[in-house]
C-alpha cells in the first residue's frame, strides 16, 4: 500500500466530524454497490465525514484494501452545473496522469439509488487542510506565509501549464465567450434566488457595469474554478502541497479569472469587515503578499498582460458573493448545516458593495 493509502500516520492531520454530526450515509446500499463493483468495504474502519468544506460531503473509507474518499454533492435541489460529480469524476479520472497532485478519481456512480445522489470514489491523500483563515502556523512566521504565498501562485501556474489536449481534456468547457458567459451565467442564479431588495439590486448594478467592460482574449487553460489554501491538501511539516481537491467546476477558459478567483477570497488587513467575514484565508498575517504583488509574480512568471485583470477581480468577487447566496438558500431549506451559513447572505451583500467599489476604483 503506498503512502498516498495510509491513514493515522504521522503525516495524516485531517479533521473529521463527530458521528452525529456527520450527514448520514445508508452504509448497507453503499456496501453492497461496493462489493457489486469489486471494492468490497472494509466494515472494521467507520466511514468518517471530513470536518472541512461548507458545500459537497466527503467522507473517508476503506474499500478494496485502499482508503478513499466517497464524494457527493449536497442534498436538495441544487443550481444548474453545480456540484457537477461527472464533470469532476472526468477531470480527475484524466489530470493525475499530468498533475500528480491531482488525486485520481477511480469511480463516478450515477444511479441515485445508492445513497440518493451521484458520488465519486477518489484516491485518498493524507496530509493537512489549513481551515479557512486559520492563522496557527503563520503568526510569528512571516518567511512561511511569504513562502506559503508563493506556494499557491506555482500551484495555480502548475494547472494553468497543464496540457488539456494530451490527457482528452482539449473539449472541456467552452473557452469562446467564456468572461461574459460566466458573468451572465451568474447573474442568471442569483436572479433564480430570492433575494433582499438591497441585494437584488447590487447583483443588478455590478453585473451592468460587467457587461460594458472589455476584456483581452487569452489562450485558453485548465481552470480550477475554486483555487484557495483550503482547497489543497498539505504535508504538515513542510506545507508543500500533496493534493489539489475540490474540482467540480474545473473547466477551461481565461487563466487570469482562476487568478481572480483565488484573490477574491485574499484578506488584507485593511479590507472591509465582509473581507474578514469570509474566513477563507490566513493571509491578513504578516508575510503573506499583497494582491498587487500576487498578481505582479504571476505577470512575471508566465508573461501573461494582465491589464483587464480589474475587471475579472471584479467578477471574481461577484461569482463569489452569489456563491455564498447559493449557499445561503440551501441552507434555508436544510440542506446544509452549520452555524456558519447563517451569516453568508449579509457577507454576500458586503461582498458585493466590495466589488461595486473596485469597480470605481475606489478600492483594490
Amino acid at each position: 500500500m503506498s503512502a498516498s493509502q495510509k491513514s493515522g500516520t504521522a503525516t495524516d492531520a485531517h479533521v473529521f466530524r463527530a458521528a452525529a454530526e456527520a450527514f448520514p450515509i445508508d452504509e448497507a446500499k453503499l456496501a453492497a454497490y461496493l462489493d457489486a463493483i469489486g471494492l468490497p468495504l472494509d466494515r472494521s474502519e467507520p466511514i468518517r465525514q471530513f470536518g472541512t468544506g461548507l458545500a459537497n460531503v466527503n467522507y473517508r473509507l476503506k474499500a478494496g484494501n485502499r482508503w478513499l474518499v466517497l464524494r457527493r454533492p449536497p442534498a436538495g435541489d441544487l443550481p444548474p452545473g453545480a456540484h457537477d460529480m461527472a464533470r469532476e469524476h472526468r477531470i480527475l479520472s484524466r489530470l493525475w496522469r499530468a498533475l500528480p497532485l491531482a488525486p485520481e478519481s477511480l469511480h463516478l456512480c450515477e444511479d441515485r439509488d445508492v445513497i440518493g445522489v451521484p458520488f465519486q470514489l477518489i484516491d485518498y491523500r493524507p496530509g493537512l487542510v489549513v481551515k479557512g483563515d486559520d492563522r496557527s502556523r503563520f503568526d510569528d512566521h512571516p518567511e512561511v506565509a511569504a513562502a506559503t504565498g508563493r506556494m499557491l501562485v506555482d500551484t495555480l501556474i502548475a494547472i494553468h501549464s497543464v496540457d488539456a489536449d494530451a490527457i482528452g481534456l482539449g473539449d472541456l468547457g467552452k473557452p469562446e465567450g467564456f468572461v461574459e458567459r460566466t458573468r451572465k451565467g451568474w447573474t442568471g442564479r442569483a436572479l433564480r434566488l430570492e433575494l433582499a431588495g438591497d441585494t437584488a439590486a447590487l447583483v443588478a448594478e455590478v453585473s451592468g457595469w460587467l457587461a460594458t467592460q472589455p476584456t483581452r482574449p487569452r489562450a485558453p487553460t485548465l481552470l480550477h474554478s475554486d483555487f484557495k489554501l483550503d482547497n489543497l491538501i498539505l504535508d504538515p511539516g513542510t506545507l508543500g502541497p500533496v493534493a489539489i481537491v475540490d474540482w467540480d467546476m474545473g473547466t477551461r477558459g481565461d487563466p487570469l479569472m482562476d487568478l481572480a478567483t483565488m484573490l477574491s477570497y485574499w484578506t488584507e488587513t485593511g479590507d472591509p469587515a465582509c473581507m474578514h467575514e469570509l474566513k477563507q484565508l490566513p493571509t491578513a498575517a504578516p508575510g503573506f503578499q499583497s494582491r498587487t504583488e500576487i498578481v505582479a509574480i504571476y505577470a512575471r512568471a508566465t508573461g501573461a498582460d494582465v491589464s483587464d485583470y480589474p475587471v475579472l477581480r471584479v467578477l471574481a468577487i461577484f461569482k463569489l458573493a452569489v456563491v455564498l447566496l447559493q449557499l445561503h438558500a440551501l441552507w434555508q431549506r436544510g440542506a446544509a448545516k452549520g452555524a456558519d451559513y447563517a451569516g453568508l447572505a449579509v457577507i454576500a451583500t458586503g461582498l458585493l458593495q466590495f466589488a461595486r467599489d473596485v469597480a470605481a476604483g475606489r478600492m483594490d
